[in-house]
Order: structure tokens, then C-alpha cells, then sequence
């Protein structure tokens, strides 16, 4: 099969959907694999290094998209990627289209077939996910510390406090990848962290975090009276391929000491706190009642080194199943990440989000 995989074009989107070792793999199964001129140098790959692994290396994104019947990419495709998909595309990347309505329904007018990494399942997980959420979770840590600063409008709090000054507390809601690394981050960093999870086993594994960690269940009034108290709050709820839900309403942000801050890693979802937009890493934040709010979409596009490396090791089984010969439709969990498929949105929780219409 022809594979593309364009440079991403994404305001500060650093990561490239296949290092070369994985399309090292691709074009030893078979397959022709091109890549465009610059696509990895912001994680650290030259296009001589996509040469050497077997890599045609094509001068823009025109040729690639031409080149390809599977486009592998990171990021949801934006205006210039648009223009260059086509019918006969299959499109493997992270979409999230039950909080992006008119992706939704561009995509559906060129007729492709769009799988979501963020919806391909195994065995109950989110095998694709999961990397990525791992890296937003302790970003989310690091960069609420740095925004607790004075200079980033924060409060001037250090987060791990030290003798004679007291810890800064973070509240984190969800507590699955991205909440339980942002729960772990923030523990090493030495905060007092509260996190909540419905799971039991995830309290379970939350708790045993650290002496500084509390899990608990997400009453509503258990939830208003730790976001009251917070330094940094951090919002990771997720439900597969839907709309995250408003857990924290913009009445409990507003009960929020000026100088906190807030960042919602699943805003690319629609986001679990109220008072939440999308932002890009050319600003990130923005001021909402003297609270700092960060809400950038492609958090993980910050470490695009290392978020590319753990990126193409999930994805590279799932992209020679996509290649291979076989009918990859059968296997259930790339069949679960179908969102689009020939046209018509297929996928019960983006469909949802679109009203309930094909």
C-alpha cells in the first residue's frame, strides 16, 4: 500500500506521525511509504534519516496526499490538509469530532474513511490514547506549576512548598492516563493532591500514589469544595469518542483564589470545566476573573521528540494491519475507531454529538 504522512501544520505542532524506525518496518513489510520534505525535524528527524530507512521523500504536502492511499498523520486535519484529501483516503489520525461539528462534516462531504486514534480500543483500553495522555497529564503539572509563577499571573506560590511555607494543592478530575500521571507528577513535586475517579480500582491505585494523595469519588458537593480549595486545578475526564461532560461548573471556578490555575487536558474533547476554550501554544493562556486558564489542544506537541517515539510505537501495529493484505475492517478495534466510513459518520458517540445524523 502507499502510505503518506504529511507534516503537521497545526500552530506549533511539533510531532510527526511515524518516526523513521517505524516506517523503517512499513517499507520492510512491503509497503511504500513517503514522507514530506521537513516533517520530522521538529522531533529531531532529518528527511536523510527517513532516506535511510526507505522513505520516499516528496518536496510538499500536495505530493504526499497524492502519493497516499493511507494518510497517517497526529494532529485533526486544518484548511491546508483539507484541500488535498479525497474519496479514496483512509485517514488515521487523532480527530475528536464530537467537539469539532464542522471537521465533522467536511470530512463527510470529501467521502473519505476517517478512523480516530483516540477511539481505536483493546482489550477495554484506549491503546492509541494512551501515550499521548500520559505525556498531557504530567505537562499539565509542569506547566501549572510554571503558571502559579507571579510573572504568568499566577498567585507566586512554589508548588511543592518547602520548610516554612506551605504546599500547593491540585485537584485533578478523572483519574484514568492522564489524570493518574497528572496525580503522580504533582505528587512527586510534593503538592497535596486530591483526585477523583468512579472507579474504585482506580482509587485504589491513586491512592497508593503517596501519603499526599487522596482519591475520592466525584460528588458534586465533594468536587465544589476541593476546586474551592485549589492552587491548580486540572480537568482529565474522558468518555470514548464523546463530549466531555461539565463536571466543574463556571460557579465553582469562580469560588477559585485569583492567581489559581486551571488546565483542562480534555478540551480537545470539549473540555470537563465550563469556563474552558481552545488555545494554541502561540497563547496559551488566558485570564478568566484573575484565574489563568490554559487550554491548549495539542498538549503533548510541547515534547515533540518524545511524544513522537511513544506515538509510532503504538500506532505502527495497527498501521501494517490498515497496509496488510487482509480485510483490517475485522479487527474489533480498529473497527471501533471508525468515525467516518465512506461518508457517513458511523460512530455511535460522534454521532451522537452530530444530533443523531449520518
Amino acid at each position: 500500500m502507499r502510505i503518506g504522512i504529511p507534516k503537521e501544520i497545526k500552530t506549533l505542532e511539533g510531532r510527526v506521525g511515524l518516526i523513521p524506525a517505524a516506517c523503517a518496518d512499513l517499507v520492510q513489510a512491503g509497503h511504500a511509504v513517503a514522507v514530506e520534505a521537513g516533517a520530522g525535524l521538529t522531533s529531531g528527524y532529518t528527511d536523510d534519516e527517513f532516506r535511510a530507512a526507505g522513505v520516499e521523500v516528496l518536496p510538499d504536502a500536495a505530493a504526499v496526499y497524492a502519493h497516499g492511499e493511507l494518510i497517517i498523520k497526529v494532529k485533526e486535519p486544518v484548511a491546508g490538509d483539507l484541500e488535498h484529501l479525497r474519496p479514496d483516503h483512509l485517514l488515521f489520525c487523532y480527530l475528536h469530532l464530537a467537539a469539532e461539528v464542522q471537521l465533522a462534516r467536511q470530512l463527510q462531504a470529501i467521502g473519505l474513511t476517517a478512523i480516530g486514534f483516540e477511539t481505536v480500543t483493546r482489550a477495554g483500553g484506549l491503546p492509541l490514547l494512551a501515550p499521548m495522555s500520559d505525556i498531557a497529564g504530567r505537562l499539565a503539572v509542569q506547566i501549572g506549576a510554571n503558571l502559579l509563577h507571579t510573572p504568568h499571573g499566577g498567585k507566586g506560590l512554589l508548588l511543592g512548598g518547602l520548610p516554612a511555607a506551605e504546599r500547593g494543592r491540585v485537584t485533578i478530575i478523572g483519574g484514568g492516563f492522564a489524570g493518574g500521571n497528572a496525580a503522580a507528577m504533582a505528587a512527586a513535586m510534593g503538592a497535596e493532591v486530591l483526585v477523583f475517579d468512579k472507579k474504585r480500582d482506580r482509587l485504589e491505585a491513586l491512592r497508593a500514589l503517596g501519603p499526599n494523595v487522596t482519591a475520592l469519588y466525584p460528588y458534586q458537593g465533594a468536587v465544589a469544595e476541593a476546586v474551592a480549595g485549589s492552587d491548580i486545578l486540572i480537568g482529565a475526564v474522558l468518555i470514548p469518542g464523546a463530549r466531555a461532560p461539565h463536571v466543574v461548573s463556571t460557579a465553582m471556578v469562580e469560588t477559585l483564589a485569583p492567581g489559581s490555575v486551571v488546565v483542562d487536558i480534555s478540551v480537545d474533547q470539549g473540555g470537563c470545566i465550563e469556563t474552558i476554550h481552545p488555545t494554541d501554544y502561540s497563547a496559551p493562556t488566558y485570564d478568566w476573573n484573575g484565574i489563568v486558564h490554559f487550554g491548549v489542544t495539542n498538549m503533548p506537541g510541547a515534547v515533540p521528540r518524545s511524544a513522537s517515539q511513544a506515538l509510532s510505537a503504538a500506532v505502527l501495529p495497527y498501521a501494517l494491519l490498515l497496509a496488510g493484505e487482509q480485510n483490517w475492517s475485522t479487527d474489533p478495534g480498529l473497527a471501533a475507531g471508525i468515525n467516518i466510513h465512506a461518508g457517513d459518520v458511523v460512530h455511535p458517540a460522534v454521532k451522537a454529538a452530530l444530533g443523531g445524523k449520518h
